[in-house]
Order: structure tokens, then sequence, then C-alpha cells
């Protein structure tokens, strides 16, 4: 590795990740103070449904199992699940778990990318940006779908090791992440830049909902509302509205 590829790996795998994660949480809360009418998904289901529900419905399942699949298994310290399982049987786990999820979501996304690209009505409706992020989350699930075959040929789990010893060193804000990337795979590599990037672009585009999405977990957990009348210390029945006509 060379003087300038060196400085581009120290950049994307150290310093990167930070400015993705400013960006994403501020710019996030930005554009809810500051363009709370812009916080929407900006559905064209009213335009047409047929494609949208297959696309929409495959994308959402398997990105939303990917999601947590990821948030799980590279955040969670291998002597946690050591004793039950070893990592080369998680690592055949995610790649089995994760190539059909991933495949699920990519049949979605192109459904979604093909609908928005040759249907008129909503090409004449969408965002430039509309269809740039739906381009860049089919670029990130093919070079999901990439790495499969090179985690296969580790059977031992040692690049899964590599991955989520970096990840988990990142969020803990620990120094010697990115000197074990060094001499993994270039899809990888570029799979997790990508994969920062998203979570870069997020506050700016359309991906910004998924925070409502999140947040209606805490509705289910609401406090009962209490409605009470504003007819107080009446007796029974005389706190109901009179009919025309009627006398006092």
């Amino acid at each position: 590795m060379n003087a300038f590829q060196s400085y581009l790996h120290t950049f994307f795998f150290v310093y990167f990740p930070y400015i993705c994660m400013v960006v994403f949480l501020v710019g996030s809360l930005a554009r809810f103070d500051r363009d709370q009418y812009t916080w929407k998904s900006d559905s064209s289901q009213l335009l047409r449904t047929g494609t949208l529900r297959w696309g929409s419905n495959l994308f959402h399942i398997g990105i939303l199992f990917l999601f947590f699949g990821h948030l799980v298994g590279l955040l969670t310290p291998h002597w946690v699940y050591e004793p039950f399982i070893s990592a080369g049987s998680k690592n055949l786990l995610a790649v089995t778990a994760g190539g059909i999820a991933g495949l699920i979501c990519f049949i979605g996304l192109t459904l979604l990318i093909h609908r928005r690209m040759f249907d008129p009505r909503i090409r004449l409706t969408s965002h430039r940006t509309d269809l740039a992020i739906l381009i860049i989350l089919w670029v990130q699930l093919t070079l999901g779908l990439l790495t499969l075959p090179y985690s296969l040929s580790h059977t031992d789990g040692s690049v899964m090791l590599v991955l989520s010893d970096w990840v988990q060193r990142v969020v803990t804000f620990r120094v010697g992440a990115a000197e074990a990337l060094v001499h993994v795979a270039w899809p990888y590599k570029v799979h997790l830049v990508l994969g920062m990037t998203i979570f870069l672009l997020l506050p700016f585009s359309r991906l910004v909902h998924v925070w409502s999405g999140f947040a209606t977990v805490a509705y289910l957990f609401r406090p009962r509302q209490v409605v009470r009348s504003r007819r107080l210390n009446l007796p029974a029945g005389h706190d109901r509205p009179r009919r025309s006509g009627t006398a006092d």
C-alpha cells in the first residue's frame, strides 16, 4: 500500500465514520426542527399501486431484516455468543439469512426502480434525489451480495470477526480500528464506505422518514388518553346535548 492508498484507508476507516455519524445526527435534528413538512416518504401510491405493493413490501421486509441483522451481528462482542455458537457457524448463519433477505430486498428494490424510471406518471412526479437514493441502495445491495462468496471462503469466520471488531472500536471510540481492514477484500471495503455514505445522505433525502418508522414503537407504550366532559358537576344524564325545541 503506497502513501496515497494509506491516506485514503485512514480517512475512510478512521475519520469518515465519525463525519457520517455527526452529519447523520445533527442533520436529522436540523431538518426536523426547520423542515418538518418535508419529513415524509413522498409516497406515490395514489398514482399507481400495482408494482408498488410488491416492490415496497419486499424491499421493506428485506431491508429491515438486513438492518437489524447487521446491527446485532456487528455490535455483539464475540465473547457474548462464543459459548453458544462458534464464529464459523455464526458466519454461515449470517451468510444464509443475509443472502435470503438480501435477495428479497434486491428484487423489491429493482421493482421500485423500474417503476420510478419507466412509469411516465411516477417519473414526472419524482425528484432526482428519489431515483438517486434508490440507485445508491441498489448498488449497496449488489455489493453486499458480492461479499457472500468471499465470506463462504472464510469458513472460520475470521473476516466477520475483523469487521465486527472494526465497528465495535469505532462506536466505542477506541484506536486501532482500521489496521485489520488493510487485508480485507475490496467488496467489503466499498460496501462499508457506501454504507456510511448512505447515513451521511440520509438527513437530506426521503430516507429520513425511517426515524418516524422507529418512533412509532413508542406509540405502543403511550399513556392512555383521558377524555372528560366539559359539563362538570351535573347529575347523570344531564350532560347530554339538548334536542332542539325542548323546554327547560
